[in-house]
């Protein structure tokens, strides 16, 4: 089994509001705000990719660590967005923090790629291939986002959220429990084609997430042995304030924190997940091994979710 023992997040310095967005496409704050829930959004400079950003969330989880580069042997990044496809993004960070010789790989599930790779790197270390991993969700939207189209460029934000799990042969409980993953094969949400653009069925998606993934988020829980009243907080996916309370409600979760790092970052995709958790964290919201669900889903359309237990 494994456990989560550090995070870390970054984010660009550029805020983006929906102000900003009004004079660019015809849209407004207050639509935006009741359609979707974001205020503002991160946008990266020109010049900084997602190896950039993987790397400085990285370099945060390992210093708050205890461990050094050298003890890292696995590094595994979620990424849609990396338009420098080889090297992959996850060597781009091993070579930049020093690490040496790690099993490296970038997944690509989009929206529930943390989960995804949280998931493949615990099955790692409890198969005994992996000690000490690094896992991180990385994301520049920006690059792939169409400015002129209003349904989608109010949405997309940029950042990178990472953690640090080892090895826990002694835990009681697992930091990071048994995930339930799968897909519901769909072209809902689509970036075909060279130096694309994201484009979504909105409608299709909002009505999937709503009627579909509380049951699974729940599968997550009773795998953990967790109920949801015994969660300290639930941090989902960061696609809509409506679909998140809407699962939130469904799961009858009234007493847990519920994460909504969309309003302040927007859909950060396979970021959105440790990027919440990590300020969530270290804000001091989520209580030292308290059961946290984690719960990302999206494009594919797939989904992956998980109870982990925080530092």
């Amino acid at each position: 089994m494994s456990r989560i023992m550090s995070l870390g997040h970054y984010q660009p310095s550029r805020v983006l509001t929906n102000d900003d967005l009004a004079q660019m496409v015809d849209t407004n704050d207050e639509w935006i705000r009741d359609r979707v829930g974001i205020a503002t959004r991160r946008i990266a400079a020109p010049d900084e990719s997602v190896a950039d950003m993987a790397s400085a969330a990285a370099e945060k989880a390992l210093a708050s660590s205890g461990l050094t580069a050298a003890d890292i042997d696995l590094v595994a990044v979620a990424t849609t967005s990396s338009i420098d496809r080889c090297p992959n993004v996850a060597a781009r960070v091993a070579a930049r923090l020093g690490i040496t010789a790690p099993a490296a790989y970038d997944l690509n599930t989009a929206c529930s790629g943390f989960s995804y790779v949280l998931a493949t790197a615990d099955h790692a270390i409890t198969a005994g291939a992996s000690r000490n991993a690094l896992v991180i969700g990385a994301e520049k939207l920006s690059d792939i986002t169409d400015w002129t189209d209003r349904s989608t460029c109010i949405i997309f934000g940029d950042g990178a959220g990472a953690a640090v799990i080892t090895a826990d042969a002694e835990g009681e409980r697992p930091g990071v429990g048994p995930v339930v993953w799968g897909s519901a094969p769909s072209e809902a949400i689509r970036i075909e084609g060279w130096r694309p653009y994201i484009q979504q069925e909105g409608q299709a998606v909002f009505r999937w997430a709503t009627t579909a993934l509380a049951p699974i988020a729940l599968r997550a829980c009773e795998r953990a042995g967790v109920a949801p009243a015994e969660l300290a907080a639930f941090v989902p996916h960061q696609a809509n304030t409506r679909i998140i309370d809407g699962i939130a409600k469904r799961l009858g979760l009234t007493d847990a924190v519920i994460a909504k790092d969309i309003v302040e970052s927007g859909n950060t995709s396979a970021a959105s997940v440790p990027l919440a958790l990590s300020k969530l964290v270290e804000r001091g919201e989520v209580p030292s091994g308290a059961p946290v669900l984690l719960f990302g889903f999206g494009g594919g359309l797939t989904y992956a979710g998980q109870v982990v237990r925080c530092p």
